[in-house]
C-alpha cells in the first residue's frame, strides 16, 4: 500500500478511535510519525474539505464531509444493504453474531457485522481479516471453494499454527474434513480458533465472487441450536446467492 494512502487512512482511524479534537503533537505522539508529517496530511485534509481547526491551538476535527460521502457510498451499494436486511433476520432468528465476509485471492475480509442481543458475544470489525484459513469456519468454507491447485497453495503457505487446542494442524486431516462438510453445505469450527466460542459457515457466489456467512457465539449457546442455526444459515445463503 502506498505510505502516503496509509498514512491518511491512520488519520481518519485515529479520530474515531479518540473521538475528540487532536493537536498536531496529539496525532504525532499517537501516530508516533515526525510533526511535519502530521502538518501534511492535516492541510491536504483542511484544504479538500475533510478536516476544520476548531480553534486557534483547540486542535483539528473532521467535519462531515466524510460522512456524507460514505453515505452515499453505502446507498449505491449492489450488494450490503439486500445482504444486511436478510442476515439481520437470521442473527434475530438464533440470537447470535452474525458476520458476511468476501474472498479476494487468499484473504477474507468482514463486509458486515451484525452483534448478538447478549453481553457475552463474539467481537468481530468491519474490514478486519478472518483470523485464518485452517481454524474458522469461514476460512474452511473458503478453502473448500478452491480447485486441488489452488488449494495446495494455500496450505503450503506454511504450517498449519495451533490457536487453540483443538486446532487442526495435520493438512491431511484438513484436506479429509472439507469434502464431507462442503456436501453438508455448512462448516463448523469448534473452539478451533477461540477456546469456548463456536462458529458456523456457509458460502454463496454473488457476481463471480466467494461470500461467506458465518453465525458465532459461545459454545455453550450454539450446541444447543447448531444444527437449526446452520439450516437458517444455509437457508439464507441459497437466497443471497440468487
Amino acid at each position: 500500500m502506498s505510505k502516503i494512502v496509509a498514512r491518511t487512512l491512520d488519520f481518519i482511524e485515529l479520530f474515531a478511535e479518540q473521538r475528540r479534537p487532536l493537536s498536531l503533537s496529539d496525532m504525532s505522539r499517537l501516530l508516533k510519525i515526525p510533526m511535519s508529517s502530521c502538518h501534511d496530511v492535516v492541510q491536504a485534509l483542511q484544504e479538500r474539505g475533510f478536516m476544520y481547526e476548531i480553534g486557534p491551538r483547540a486542535g483539528y476535527y473532521p467535519t462531515r464531509r466524510l460522512q456524507q460521502l460514505a453515505g452515499a457510498i453505502a446507498q449505491a451499494d449492489p450488494l450490503l444493504p439486500r445482504a444486511e436486511a436478510r442476515l439481520s433476520a437470521l442473527r434475530d432468528e438464533v440470537d447470535e453474531s452474525v458476520f458476511l465476509a468476501k474472498a479476494t485471492g487468499l484473504r477474507i475480509t468482514y463486509l458486515l457485522v451484525l452483534e448478538a442481543s447478549h453481553p457475552l458475544r463474539f467481537h468481530v470489525t468491519a474490514g478486519a481479516e478472518v483470523r485464518s484459513l485452517h481454524a474458522t469456519s469461514a476460512g474452511k468454507a473458503f478453502l473448500a471453494s478452491l480447485d486441488a491447485a489452488a488449494l495446495d497453495e494455500a496450505l503450503a503457505r506454511g504450517p498449519l499454527a495451533p490457536m487453540t487446542p483443538r486446532t487442526r494442524t495435520d493438512p491431511a486431516a484438513l484436506r479429509a474434513e472439507l469434502p464431507a462438510s462442503d456436501a453438508r453445505g455448512w462448516f463448523l469450527n469448534a473452539e478451533e480458533s477461540v477456546e469456548g466460542a463456536t462458529t458456523i459457515s456457509a458460502r454463496f457466489e454473488w457476481n463471480r465472487a466467494v461470500h461467506i456467512v458465518t453465525i458465532a457465539g459461545p459454545t455453550a449457546r450454539m450446541e444447543p441450536k447448531l444444527e437449526r442455526a446452520a439450516a437458517a444459515m444455509v437457508a439464507a445463503c441459497r437466497q443471497l446467492g440468487t
